[in-house]
């Protein structure tokens, strides 16, 4: 994943676009400091982020990749499932009928129907899920977990609940997952109101306590 530039430095830039044969810049047209986030939006429209965001950012985005990678890693190495799978096999179990269609698992996967029929036919062949004609669409088709599929997910739980619980609530302090409900809670609710659909069922508007 690319990760958003500080603004360029303009002496930079004029390097890049001298002729090589260009004659070297005399003391009084050296460029002066460089200019700061506001002043290149101001000039361009790009709001670059300044140092402080630019640690936010890359602390925020660093963390959530390695958090993802975390909990895969652990699931396919006690599990044999990817993390991707895992959370297929979720949705299915919480739906009722222990089934979605395709383009609903797709959908709550955030991820293309393709990949997710690529998906489904290798769980398939594990016995997890079988896919099925919809009965009120005969174009369409059900993903449905099967008891097999079950007994994987209730045998996988445990070990990634408690990665979970290792890597991320232990590590902080009663404020601060507070502080991480509210801040997610606040990205949420402006994905979702933007277009985003929610992936986890039941998060339709802000999390509910209890």
């Amino acid at each position: 994943m690319a990760l958003p530039a500080t603004a360029p430095h303009p002496a930079a830039a004029a390097d890049r676009s001298a002729p090589e044969d260009a004659p070297e810049a005399t003391p009084e047209a050296t460029p002066g400091p460089t200019p700061g986030a506001a002043d290149v939006a101001g000039r361009g429209g790009t709001r670059w982020l300044d140092d402080e965001e630019q640690v936010t950012w890359r602390v925020f985005l660093s963390a959530t990749q390695l958090l993802l990678d975390r909990f895969d890693r652990q699931l396919q190495h006690d599990s044999g499932i990817v993390l991707t799978y895992y959370e297929m096999l979720v949705r299915l179990s919480e739906a009722p009928g222990r089934s979605l269609r395709m383009s609903e698992l797709a959908e709550s996967s955030l991820a293309s129907r393709s990949r997710v029929s690529h998906a489904v036919a290798r769980m398939e062949e594990r016995g997890w899920v079988q896919r099925r004609s919809c009965p009120t669409d005969g174009r369409g088709f059900l993903a449905v977990l099967t008891e097999e599929g079950m007994q994987a997910l209730r045998a996988a739980a445990p070990g990634h609940v408690e990665t979970v619980r290792s890597t991320l609530f232990d590590q902080l302090s009663a404020t601060q997952l507070q502080q991480l409900r509210e801040i997610s809670t606040t990205l949420f609710e402006h994905l979702r109101r933007t277009g985003s659909v929610s992936p986890v069922p039941g998060l339709g508007g802000a999390p509910q306590d209890g």
